[in-house]
């Protein structure tokens, strides 16, 4: 275990705490600084902090970084679909109803379960032991492409590039309804429902979202869209479609569920991603398979 204390000068003051210990050490993503702050292993002046606490001149910092955990997920040989990788990334096309990685107890037929069978000791250990290399999410039932980060700084560079919105997103959606605009803008903000803390919904006092969405083809009850997102609010597009009143076919928790043409889950697929590779710096276009169902 290693601690160390900071003292809060003039150049950080009025700076949120998790944006002050990302400048302050390069080494920590942002993600791993939320996580240190949740488990109360950064302080501020020894007390527990938000993340959204600004400092003040002369603040006392203690941030105590626990040893690495053993990894007690294992490797399974899960069917991965690869659309690209190398000795820093790799990118999948995740299938629908796979869990990107484990939790409440479930350490098993995850995403990062396949991918440790891969990659063996090729993963970042930044996302913590139930998340290695895991950069980014899609839901369970959201099929379509991520990026595993195969080392820290590929980590720590992506991280970046989807904080700093440089990822540019593009998801390919079946909706009820028959969308009139040709192209349309939702901003609207979002924040976890006070009604039912497992789902996120449309608040005044949420969080900044904004989804672009452009009519692919309409049908006589159903609008094929092309949706691209500035931010990377949990469930964004799925509350945001549903929220306009077009929601998407086949969800269960904002719509009623229902998908008459046979397929299990939501028609919400990661349809293309462009990035910047995090160690030649050039830019990165993938693109996933994509079979029309209509």
């Amino acid at each position: 275990m290693k601690k160390e204390d900071y003292k809060i000068g003039e150049d950080l003051v009025g700076i949120r705490l998790d944006k002050a210990i990302s400048l302050k050490d390069k080494d920590i993503s942002r993600m791993a600084v939320q996580r240190l702050i949740d488990e109360e292993n950064i302080l501020v002046n020894g007390k527990k902090a938000k993340s959204s606490y600004k400092l003040n001149l002369n603040d006392i910092v203690t941030i105590t970084k626990p040893d690495p955990k053993e990894i007690e997920i294992k490797p399974e040989n899960i069917p991965l679909d690869v659309v690209y990788e190398d000795k820093d990334i790799l990118v999948v096309n995740k299938q629908k109803g796979l869990v990107v990685h484990p939790g409440n107890g479930n350490l098993n037929g995850t995403l990062v379960n396949a991918v440790m069978a891969r990659c063996k000791n090729e993963l970042s250990g930044i996302g913590g032991e139930i998340r290695p290399g895991i950069v980014h999410r899609l839901d369970k039932d959201t099929s379509g492409l991520l990026i595993i980060a195969k080392n820290d700084k590929s980590h720590i560079n992506l991280s970046n590039e989807f904080k700093n919105h440089e990822v540019k997103k593009t998801y390919i959606a079946l909706v009820r309804g028959r969308v009139k605009e040709n192209m349309a803008t939702i901003d609207m903000p979002i924040a976890r429902s006070t009604k039912d803390r497992t789902k996120m919904a449309v608040s005044k006092n949420g969080k900044n979202a904004i989804t672009h969405i452009k009519v692919l083809e309409r049908f006589k009850n159903y609008t094929l869209l092309e949706v691209n997102i500035e931010t990377g609010r949990t469930h964004q597009i799925r509350v945001h479609l549903s929220q306009i009143g077009y929601p998407i076919v086949g969800d269960g928790v904002y719509s009623n569920g229902k998908n008459p043409f046979g397929v299990e889950g939501q028609m919400l697929h990661s349809m293309k991603l462009e990035f910047t590779h995090p160690r030649n710096r050039r830019d990165t276009k993938t693109a996933s398979r994509f079979t029309r169902i209509l």
